[in-house]
């Protein structure tokens, strides 16, 4: 049996054992999706939100991508959050960063990765904004782990900037922004920074017509 092949089967058991566990529970997630939290995650596999938060498919609106990063020209992120936002009115967006990531570790070097460097970059800027504190910090480990909560940190704030929260900030006074970082070695989340609904950020950044 090929790996793929396990897979397929692991699928066929898993349904199997749900519906056993509850005739209806299929049923009811194809009708319905109202999800109280999108999740903007690292495509990292060792973190899961599902799992990792103890909550169901569908209760979670999932999009992730290298490092949780919230880009302002992706197109892909932006969809998902307009969608979460305007129609599925999720009442939190989290940013889950987590210790160990390999894209922040990847931005902190020299290193030529082809066409990834263009995504890393937006994680080098974090950096540099921050480059003071992370260099005063002589463990190596201990560096990278604080990049990652002030990319996370950065990650929201880039949230706050946008339209979509903005003008949903207004007309719903939704949703709440939190920035955390899971821990793969105790498996443990940690909240790193939180933003209420019409947080005051900076002028240039605020919409005057929304």
């Amino acid at each position: 049996m090929t790996s793929y092949e396990k897979l397929l089967l692991e699928n066929k058991g898993w349904a199997k054992e749900m519906v056993e566990d509850d005739p209806d529970y299929f049923n009811r997630l194809a009708h319905l999706q109202t999800p109280e939290f999108l999740w903007i995650g690292c495509s990292d596999s060792r973190v899961p939100a599902n799992e990792i938060t103890g909550t169901q498919p569908g209760e979670i609106f999932v999009h992730r991508n290298i490092a949780n990063m919230v880009v302002h020209t992706d197109l892909n992120m932006l969809s998902v959050l307009e969608y979460a936002v305007v129609h599925l009115k999720v009442k939190h967006v989290i940013v889950c960063g987590h210790y160990g990531c390999g894209g922040i570790k990847a931005s902190m070097t020299k290193h030529n990765f082809g066409i990834i460097n263009k995504w890393l970059r937006n994680i080098k800027d974090v950096y540099r904004f921050h480059r003071d504190e992370i260099d005063s910090i002589g463990d190596e480990e201990q560096r990278t782990d604080r990049l990652v909560e002030l990319n996370v940190r950065e990650q929201v704030m880039n949230l706050a900037k946008t339209s979509i929260i903005q003008k949903s900030w207004i007309q719903n006074n939704a949703p709440h922004l939190h920035g955390w970082v899971y821990g793969l070695k105790d498996g443990l989340i940690k909240p790193v920074f939180e933003m209420d609904p019409a947080t005051h950020i900076d002028d240039l950044y605020e919409f005057d017509d929304l």
